[in-house]
């Protein structure tokens, strides 16, 4: 089968030395404190830039009537890479997730979610180090949804009545549909399999919960089989998914790289940036076809907006996974060991980082970021 899927390294869309022009999103809560922090810390490789800087989020919903304005999308669409501040998702009720529908309408169909053991870091866990590969344009979250009470809704129940007539559902249900289709599983799979060849990592776990969902799940896992053969090279298995969440707690150490479904991907991956010490830890990057938006795990904590406390490793790390992509290799190197001499040395640290969250020698956003680029100075 013939797909779109990259065929090459994730660090060879740039040249090292040369100008990088990239889109800047700072985001909303507390995400314009970490992209500033994030953007001294790359400077401070010695890598050049060309900020594009645009907005995304609820700040500009009065301004744009959206919170994905047209210009930022063009921006990155240009440009193609993006670096991205957390943005705010409504639980509920409210506009759709911008993460989402950035992923969608630039077909970043990869998202990459590494999740590495720091000494230092508080975890029960010191050897972790995993790369969870998540599909991010099909399943559940590809948002085809029919609301409790809708005719249309109605309808919907009634046909599948029809057609499948031991089936029993409410009329006060909600419906979301999964789609899961042959292109999209093989794309993601392939890619995960390229990935893990480029890095040099020995196996790529499929997770899936195709003994429940046979014509989704199932084909997924069936295409995940066929791929596989293409690749003798590098090991393959599948795990359930309610297995693989005990397997990963029990075993991390045995993990390798792991591509899921696109809901199974998110849950799975914050389940590892646990097994690692938090989602403040957790870098990542949505990638499709020669562009990429590089962004932290975690959310925006509104909660915290203002007040220099969060802790920026995380962005920090999806800026290092950027500089990989855009083939600064050696900078991303020493990005990387900048950041794990402060975590190791836990005195340029936010309060999270601490063994006593509490402990009044915590530093905030900015200071942490100051430590680190002192580390890359001295390294050069």
């Amino acid at each position: 089968m013939t797909t779109n899927a990259k065929k090459e390294a994730f660090d060879s869309h740039g040249v090292a030395g040369q100008t990088h022009t990239v889109t800047l999103i700072p985001g909303d809560g507390t995400g314009p404190e970490l992209t500033e922090a994030t953007r001294r810390v790359l400077e401070a490789t010695g890598v050049k830039f060309n900020w594009q800087v645009h907005h995304a989020g609820v700040d500009v919903m009065e301004k744009f009537g959206t919170p994905l304005p047209t210009p930022t999308l063009d921006s990155v669409r240009k440009t193609k890479i993006a670096l991205k501040g957390p943005i705010t998702t409504p639980v509920g009720t409210g506009f759709r997730s911008v993460n989402v529908a950035l992923r969608k309408e630039l077909e970043l169909f990869a998202c990459l979610r590494p999740c590495k053991s720091y000494p230092g870091v508080r975890s029960r866990y010191n050897n972790v180090d995993m790369v969870i590969v998540r599909e991010n344009t099909e399943d559940l979250y590809a948002g085809i949804e029919f609301e409790k009470g809708k005719p249309e809704t109605a309808t919907l129940i009634s046909e599948i009545m029809k057609l499948q007539p031991g089936s029993k559902i409410r009329s006060d249900s909600g419906i979301s549909i999964k789609p899961l289709s042959v292109f999209g599983s093989d794309r993601i799979v392939s890619w995960a399999f390229d990935y893990a060849k480029a890095e040099g990592r020995k196996k790529v776990t499929a997770v899936h919960k195709a003994n429940i969902m046979k014509y989704t799940d199932g084909l997924y896992l069936e295409t995940a089989r066929n791929v596989a053969k293409r690749y003798p090279e590098i090991q393959f298995e599948d795990r359930i998914v309610d297995n693989a969440c005990m397997q990963l707690v029990a075993r991390p150490d045995e993990w390798d790289v792991a591509v899921l479904p696109n809901l199974y991907g998110d849950i799975l991956s914050d389940l590892c940036a646990g097994l690692v010490g938090g989602l403040g830890v957790a870098p990542g990057a949505n990638v499709g076809d020669g562009i990429a938006v590089f962004e932290a795990t975690h959310g925006s904590a509104p909660k915290y907006k203002g007040l220099n406390k969060v802790n920026p490793t995380a962005m920090i790390l999806s800026g290092r996974l950027m500089l990989k992509y855009i083939g600064e290799a050696k900078a991303a190197k020493r990005l990387e060991d900048a950041v794990a001499a402060v975590i190791k040395e836990g005195k340029s640290v936010t309060y999270d980082m601490k063994q006593d969250r509490d402990d009044p020698t915590a530093v905030g956003t900015a200071e942490m970021a100051d430590a680190i680029i002192k580390k890359l100075e001295a390294s050069k």
